[in-house]
């Protein structure tokens, strides 16, 4: 369901075959990642690639570099990034433990050398196979995120069925004041800038800024936890993104 009063700026329908459109998409290589997660990003057609009208990222059992499994990760990095709107993306999410799909993103800024979490972060959804019903809706920021014990946390995690057999749509809303996340149309929960009583600065709310998409799964890792290799390969396939910002 898109809010009243948006128009649709960019969309994926994912209507051709074989590798991404590079005027579209950035894949990462690369087999060094944060939060001890344990793949190799590839640009090989096996871990990402275009068939039966959408994206497929796949998660393998195979020796790369230094890494025991590689995966796929793509984003609009450099290609296409925003500030504001409506997006909703339609995915069908991997099963298996150790499996940590991800609908995320990341501002331009950290591509000038800003630094995470200062820079921000959102999850527009995050999922771990060890637990299968439950989808993650994340902020991140200098002062608000994971590796601070003292203070409070951006992230709501909630309970739905069949995220993994069937496919559903991750929506968010994101305005100069509230940064809001839906499933199939019904809202999961609500940040808003105004939450933190004590600090509306940057530092708090670094999220009037652009940002840039990112689709992935990782192996393990910190959140993804123990990998069962019997469970390999894990496939997420998304149908369609679509963006949308006021009119």
């Amino acid at each position: 369901m898109v809010p009243e009063g948006y128009k649709l700026v960019w969309e994926e329908n994912f209507a051709y075959e074989g590798a991404l459109k590079e005027e579209d998409w950035t894949v990462a290589v690369g087999e060094r990642w944060a939060n001890n997660e344990q793949q190799a990003y590839t640009d090989r057609l096996s871990n990402v690639c275009v068939k039966d009208g959408m994206l497929h990222l796949v998660s393998l059992k195979e020796t790369q570099g230094i890494r025991e499994y590689t995966s796929g990760r793509v984003s609009t990095a450099g290609k296409h990034s925003w500030q504001y709107g409506y997006f909703e993306i339609c995915a069908r999410l991997p099963k298996g433990r150790g499996s940590w799909p991800a609908i995320w993103m990341l501002p331009d800024s950290i591509g000038n050398g800003r630094h995470w979490p200062e820079c921000g972060e959102i999850d527009i959804m995050e999922h771990v196979g060890r637990m299968e019903d439950k989808i993650w809706f994340s902020l991140h920021s200098e002062r608000h995120n994971h590796t601070r014990k003292d203070t409070k946390q951006y992230t709501v995690i909630k309970d739905y069925e069949k995220v993994c057999s069937e496919f559903h749509t991750y929506g968010m809303e994101w305005t100069e004041e509230y940064i809001e996340f839906y499933v199939d149309g019904e809202k999961a929960c609500v940040f808003r800038k105004s939450d933190d009583t004590e600090d509306q600065s940057e530092s708090a709310w670094p999220f009037d800024q652009p940002f840039y998409l990112i689709l992935n799964i990782a192996v393990g890792g910190g959140l993804g936890g123990e990998i069962d290799e019997n469970a390999l390969p894990y496939h997420m396939e998304v149908e369609y993104v679509k963006i949308y910002q006021r009119l």
